[in-house]
């Protein structure tokens, strides 16, 4: 008897290590923005699900689009921008969800979803995660004592050189985005933002080599607490981030008021989008994850953290007043007719903006 009862318990511990090795093996792998959702999020959706959630991050859609186009990127769920996305999309580097496992989709906001067709057509490959706008983020204090009176409304306050000169000493950052910033550049001095000419391109860009002298820094993850901070007084930055760094800096109580505004102007509507690459290994995990972020309550949570807009019209009924009703996130009808949105760059005009951005931020 004793050897069978051994036998037995052998089965018995094999086959229970055999099911926690599979338990264990549901997993999904996330590639999303730095500073982009509240960690409770993640534990909660293992918690509902038993699905462990490995989530990396990046501060470039460049990086991401690399990443993808070299294939084995091990993610399951990655979160392009529009135009990126819709370039992916044709170089077949995502795969069409399975909508029957998305019965979360309901939740949608028609609006954007019509908006997001532009970059995926029929909204076959992809779902919102957040929207927003690019703007300027600014130090009210700092600010006025290098410019006086001079009303923050305009990309003037940035892109006249003599402005820039003034702001120099208190610190100036340029959001990492070529794409968005030279679409923002193109269409302050009365082109299309959305033109592909390469004389148009390259006069974009020289609204960044006039005010080159007067920036100090480039990049778009570090400028949130270097605003919070006040280690720099102006940035172009994306409206969530800059609201992120007012709240950082109202946590402190460091006597640093940030605002956010959109330049009269008007400015970059972007889409941040979940996606599954093609080779995504989890891909039942990957629909998972995708439908749980589409729970009202659960994107609402999200919002509330990151302080940008997102895809779900259900949720704005869960949503904290003080985001879903703040014109710098939710902007106003006459404030979102001046938004405008770009197409994908092909690989000559990426070639362009790629030589002249470089350019740009070494101030050759």
């Amino acid at each position: 008897m004793k050897p069978n009862a051994l036998c037995i318990i052998g089965l018995a511990t094999t086959i229970l290590g055999a099911t926690t090795a599979l338990a264990q093996e549901r997993v999904v792998h996330v590639y999303n923005w730095s500073d982009y959702i509240d960690e409770t999020i993640l534990t909660d959706f293992t918690k509902e699900t038993g699905i462990k959630v490995v989530y990396d991050v990046f501060d470039s859609n460049e990086l991401v689009e690399t990443k993808l186009l070299a294939g084995g990127s091990g993610y399951d769920v990655v979160v392009p921008t529009g135009p990126f996305l819709a370039r992916q999309i044709q170089a077949g580097v995502f795969q069409k969800l399975d909508k029957s496992k998305l019965p979360n989709l309901v939740n949608l906001w028609p609006l954007v979803s019509e908006r997001l067709a532009k970059y995926d057509p029929g909204n076959e490959y992809a779902v919102n995660y957040m929207w927003g706008t690019t703007g300027i983020g600014y130090n009210v204090a700092k600010v006025k004592a290098a410019l006086g009176d001079t009303p923050v409304d305009s990309w003037d306050v940035l892109f006249k050189p003599e402005n820039a000169e003034k702001l120099k000493a208190c610190g100036i950052n340029m959001l990492d985005a070529s794409d968005e910033t030279f679409a923002i550049g193109m269409n302050y001095i009365g082109k299309d933002p959305d033109s592909k000419a390469t004389a148009d391109l390259q006069a974009g860009g020289e609204v960044y080599k006039q005010i080159r002298p007067s920036i100090k820094t480039f990049n778009s993850s570090a400028y949130i607490n270097d605003l919070a901070n006040g280690d720099i007084c102006m940035t172009v930055g994306w409206s969530g981030d800059i609201l992120q760094a007012k709240s950082r800096a109202e946590e402190a109580k460091n006597g640093v008021e940030i605002e956010y505004v959109i330049p009269k102007e008007g400015t970059y509507m972007w889409f941040d989008n979940l996606a599954i690459p093609a080779d995504a290994k989890n891909v039942e995990e990957a629909h998972a994850f995708i439908n749980y972020l589409m729970k009202p309550e659960v994107i609402a949570k999200a919002s509330n953290y990151v302080q940008y807009a997102n895809g779900n019209l259900a949720a704005q009924k869960v949503m904290e007043e003080s985001v879903v009703k703040n014109p710098a996130v939710y902007p106003s009808e006459t404030t979102l007719a001046k938004l405008f949105t770009i197409s994908p760059y092909g690989p000559k005009e990426q070639r362009v903006i790629n030589r002249e951005w470089t350019a740009i931020k070494t101030g050759k």
